[in-house]
């Protein structure tokens, strides 16, 4: 995967915006204004999603470049290491599942306006 695909694949997700907000290089994607993928735009060496907690331990116990999240709360978090280990299907299903967690914690109000 690229970054070109991964952009590609967030921007086409309802309501999903892109920003800088921590650095020139960080692209950060929000669903309502809530993150849920961060990654570097300059080496995209890896992606963050947000993650079910319990979920987010099997995937680590599962896949060796699934870490805790990498200057993110731990509990919610994973790092997915881009080595070619996990496939495109793969990142695009932790993906939506990232997504999903924060739409479905946006108010009523919000979601309908996405």
């Amino acid at each position: 995967m690229n970054i070109e695909d991964f952009r590609n694949y967030c921007l086409r997700k309802p309501g999903t915006t892109e920003e800088f907000p921590f650095d020139n290089q960080t692209l950060v994607f929000k669903v309502g204004g809530k993150m849920y993928a961060l990654c570097d735009i300059d080496t995209f060496d890896s992606i963050n999603l947000k993650c079910d907690p319990e979920k987010a331990v099997q995937l680590r116990e599962m896949y060796d470049p699934v870490v805790p999240g990498f200057h993110m709360n731990k509990k919610h978090w994973n790092t997915v290491n881009l080595d070619g280990s996990v496939s495109d299907r793969l990142l695009f299903e932790w993906t939506d599942h990232s997504y999903q967690l924060v739409f479905d914690k946006l108010p009523p109000k919000v979601k309908n306006i996405l």
